[in-house]
């Protein structure tokens, strides 16, 4: 099933939001300017960058946006009030959002939270409609696949990652079609943020890696991503919803499509794998990684 049940996510998304705090911070002082007096987070989660925001720009007054009361509540004791949180969803549209946040901003951002918007289009036009004169636009979307295991593991067929990768793009396929109203966008971000009226669109990708071999916290960091991903992909989970990959934001809850599942051969390796009572379980080995590429694409409002 592709419906995503946020708050049985909430939980998750603040663990996340604990966990990348460093990458939070090196991009929220990257994206803002000192002038800035309204920062916005759209599709917030468990309120990580809209913390770190709050923390780059001390004297600016920063807004988290969400559209699920249990993971708005995780955002507000994340950021523990340094940050307004409001309860809206950009399927509504620009006025109840401009309305949450009471004036123009300087800054929005939406991180992994547009692709679950029916009209990803219309929600870029959106939250590009929030802007002050001179305001940035930063959307954290796509990048490139992680990478954390080894091609051959000595178990099953080599190049298990890969076939995850291919099989979570199917689930993330059949979510979008899910989506009541869903409105194809067959062009990237960029041309997305120009299509909304911004200028000066730029793409920047930030490459997060850790040395190998993992530490614990780590190693078990990765194990625990990795057994959200398959899960969503394992029949016998599928009773369960684990939300979309490694996004933080969102919209609204999905409807259901038929199963997207994992090969049987692949799903009984990646059991032993995570299995900590299997000889093969992924926290006995020292080749474990944690590489990822994340995109934020950028749009200026007209000054």
């Amino acid at each position: 099933m592709t419906e995503i049940d946020w708050a049985a996510q909430a939980e998750h998304l603040r663990k996340t939001a604990t966990d990348e705090a460093d990458w939070n911070e090196l991009v929220a002082g990257a994206l803002v300017r000192p002038t800035d007096q309204l920062v916005v987070d759209v599709g917030c989660g468990g309120g990580g960058m809209a913390k770190a925001l709050a923390g780059a720009v001390p004297g600016a007054t920063v807004v988290a946006l969400d559209a699920d009361e249990e993971v708005l509540r995780q955002a507000r004791e994340h950021t523990a009030g340094l940050v307004r949180c409001e309860l809206v969803s950009m399927d509504d549209g620009p006025e109840p959002l401009r309305a949450a946040i009471g004036a123009p901003a300087d800054l929005v951002w939406a991180s992994a939270s547009v692709h679950h918007a029916a009209d990803q289009q219309a929600a870029v036009n959106a939250l590009a409609s929030l802007l002050a004169p001179g305001g940035r636009l930063a959307l954290a979307e796509g990048g490139l696949p992680s990478r954390m295991l080894p091609w051959d593991l000595g178990l099953g067929e080599p190049g298990l990652e890969l076939r995850l990768d291919l099989a979570q793009d199917r689930w993330f396929a059949a979510m979008r079609e899910a989506i009541p109203g869903s409105v194809p966008m067959p062009y990237g971000w960029t041309d997305a943020l120009r299509n909304a009226g911004l200028t000066d669109v730029t793409t920047q990708s930030v490459l997060t890696e850790k040395p190998v071999p993992l530490p614990e916290e780590d190693r078990e960091r990765v194990i625990e991503q990795l057994r959200l991903r398959v899960a969503r992909l394992d029949p016998a989970e599928q009773d369960s919803d684990h939300g979309h990959g490694h996004g933080h934001g969102h919209g609204h809850g999905h409807g259901d499509v038929a199963e997207i599942t994992l090969d049987a051969d692949d799903l009984t390796v990646w059991r032993q794998l995570l299995d900590a009572g299997s000889p093969h379980y992924l926290g006995r080995r020292t080749d474990l990684a944690s590489l990822s590429v994340r995109s934020i694409h950028v749009g200026h409002a007209p000054a």
